[in-house]
């Protein structure tokens, strides 16, 4: 089972590629699996709505999968969220890493956990006729459990976002997400691209990253080099002007953009040059300035771009 990995800070544009990639007829997106038990079998989150509108488990497609599999039992889901807290947040990433390289031994319940999302890819790929999984979830410490699965072709795909737009895009809710402040987001920004970064250490056939600025320029070039790495066949589905058709997808959770069909444009995005004040704009600056520069952002970016 082939499975693209999209790891990264949340508001990164993963869904956006996602559903691109969503309309390659090998591909199925299946959106940020990690929370189907709390919003698709626990409903205890505020995203319980599959991309293609109904409650997840009226889905055609997640209706039919979770009553053949083991998840959707509430017990299940419960076991699966205790793992996810206490072995696959970021911070656990160098050690599900070293695990998943041989260097030493995954604990029982991390190789259950990840034994049971393997099953649940292998359903939404055969329920939908797809080849390709690709699963923005992204945690990093969950990719580097999954590298070590010998029953899984997993390919990490890490997007970067300019940590100033990600503060400027947490300045307002968006739907499900709630606002942050420069400081925290930009916490959030540096430890989970710097846990990212690490699982480039599986193999340079196995970590792809983008940044999200890239994407939004070119976004035809990008698409066909990441369906090219996760060896997904055929043309891109993005014309060269950066036109894609979108149908109806199958995604869980994500932003809420994914219940967009029909033709979109996909521009580029510099509001935050002009919109985000100084104050937060020099702290997420330097705060991030190292990892700015290792991902060939600027650090004295200009107001016109």
């Amino acid at each position: 089972m082939r499975v693209l990995y999209v790891t990264g800070m949340m508001r990164c544009g993963s869904t956006m590629i996602g559903n691109v990639l969503n309309e390659a007829p090998q591909a199925l997106h299946v959106g940020e699996l990690h929370y189907l038990w709390r919003n698709g079998i626990l409903t205890e989150g505020t995203n319980s709505s599959c991309g293609c509108g109904e409650p997840l488990t009226g889905c055609p497609l997640w209706s039919e999968v979770l009553a053949a599999e083991v998840a959707a039992d509430r017990h299940v889901a419960e076991a699966v969220e205790a793992v996810q807290a206490t072995r696959l947040r970021a911070r656990h990433t160098p050690v599900r890493l070293a695990e998943a390289l041989g260097v030493r031994k995954a604990p029982p319940d991390v190789r259950w956990v990840t034994g049971v999302t393997a099953e649940l890819y292998r359903a939404a790929a055969s329920a939908a006729g797809a080849e390709v999984i690709v699963d923005s979830s992204k945690y990093p410490a969950e990719a580097a459990a999954l590298l070590g699965r010998d029953d899984l072709d997993v390919r990490v795909l890490h997007v970067v976002r300019d940590a100033r737009a990600t503060a400027h895009s947490y300045r307002k809710d968006k739907s499900y997400v709630t606002r942050m402040s420069a400081a925290r987001s930009t916490g959030y920004w540096s430890a989970v691209n710097a846990a990212s970064d690490l699982l480039a250490l599986a193999g340079r056939d196995r970590y792809l990253r983008v940044r999200h600025e890239d994407f939004s320029a070119r976004p035809d070039e990008v698409i066909g080099q990441v369906m090219a790495f996760a060896g997904i066949q055929g043309r891109s589905p993005v014309t060269a002007d950066g036109t894609v058709e979108l149908g109806v997808n199958h995604t869980v959770t994500g932003n809420p953009d994914r219940f967009h069909h029909g033709q979109v444009l996909i521009r580029a995005d510099g509001r935050w040059r002009t919109e985000l004040d100084w104050k937060p704009r020099a702290f997420t600056t330097a705060a991030a300035a190292p990892q700015l520069v290792r991902y060939g952002y600027p650090v004295r970016a200009g107001r016109e771009g």
